[in-house]
């Protein structure tokens, strides 16, 4: 389909006549395309602001630093950018990325496999757009045979990765929680004074032997613990009270990790009191 583009041209400041005049255009039908062409024939210098991208972009020399960390839970996208699909689905990979963007151990990135033929040679691909899911322990990837909708990506990266957000980027109330620890707050919620000091000290050893993300959430499990030890049961309610005010306000994406993380560890101490 061809588009005619009006440009005008003149000087306001001596009233002079505007002269008009009519330009075929054939390009592409985005903005960028868009922006080049007014530019390039109007004699302007329009800039157009972007967003920043949180997909990880591939290449020959960064591919196995990225994609073959065995500390990252990897999507790739091999791409072409004349595939329809391809662009179609841009949007929702994007979305994809700025929801785990605060997760340090997942990656979301893509490849223009037309332009680096060896690499999607080399991992099967024929066909665009391909999705491929290279876990920590697995390297060889795997397809990815799910839905494209935001959802749909946001499910499998909880169920593959262990992680709890949701299509907003948001920790939902999963987040954090872990059961071997659930089973003792339930003990040390329903107990005597006398009865949570020895609850705690076994909160404490199973903390101690937590790694990684888990041991983190495993201190704030402590922490709390010693906390409703010291200031009584209702130290957890008022605490979930005085963090839901706090997340309320406008707070950073990191700070609210961290207070809705403590949030549904707090709500494990009220549950079964």
């Amino acid at each position: 389909m061809k588009a005619f583009v009006l440009l005008l041209n003149g000087c306001s400041c001596h009233r002079t006549p505007l002269t008009k005049f009519l330009t075929m255009y054939e390009g592409g039908r985005t903005a960028e395309a868009l922006a080049e062409f007014v530019n390039k024939e109007g004699g302007t210098n329009v800039k157009l602001a972007v967003a920043p991208s949180h997909v990880v972009v591939l290449t020959q020399d960064n591919f196995n630093e990225v994609v073959l960390d065995e500390t990252k839970d990897v999507l790739v996208e091999f791409y072409a950018p004349w595939c329809g699909h391809c662009k179609s689905l841009a949007p929702t990979y994007e979305k994809v990325a700025s929801a785990f963007n605060l997760e340090d151990g997942v990656v979301i990135a893509n490849l223009d496999a037309d332009k680096y033929k060896d690499l999607a040679e080399k991992y099967g691909v024929s066909g665009f757009p391909t999705l491929k899911f290279f876990p920590k322990n697995n390297k060889e990837g795997e397809e990815y045979g799910g839905g494209r909708d935001l959802e749909d990506f946001v499910g499998f990266i909880n169920e593959k990765s262990g992680t709890s957000r949701d299509g907003k980027g948001q920790l939902t109330s999963k987040a954090g929680i872990l059961e071997n620890l659930d089973e003792l707050v339930k003990e040390f919620v329903k107990s005597s004074n006398d009865e949570k000091k020895a609850i705690f000290s076994k909160i404490e050893e199973e903390v101690g032997k937590l790694e990684g993300s888990a041991a983190r959430y495993g201190k704030i499990y402590l922490k709390a613990a010693k906390n409703s030890l010291e200031k009584g049961p209702d130290y957890a309610k008022n605490e979930i009270q005085r963090l839901g005010r706090i997340l309320e306000k406008s707070v950073n994406p990191t700070k609210a990790d961290e207070f809705t993380l403590k949030k549904n560890i707090l709500y494990t101490f009220t549950s079964s009191s």
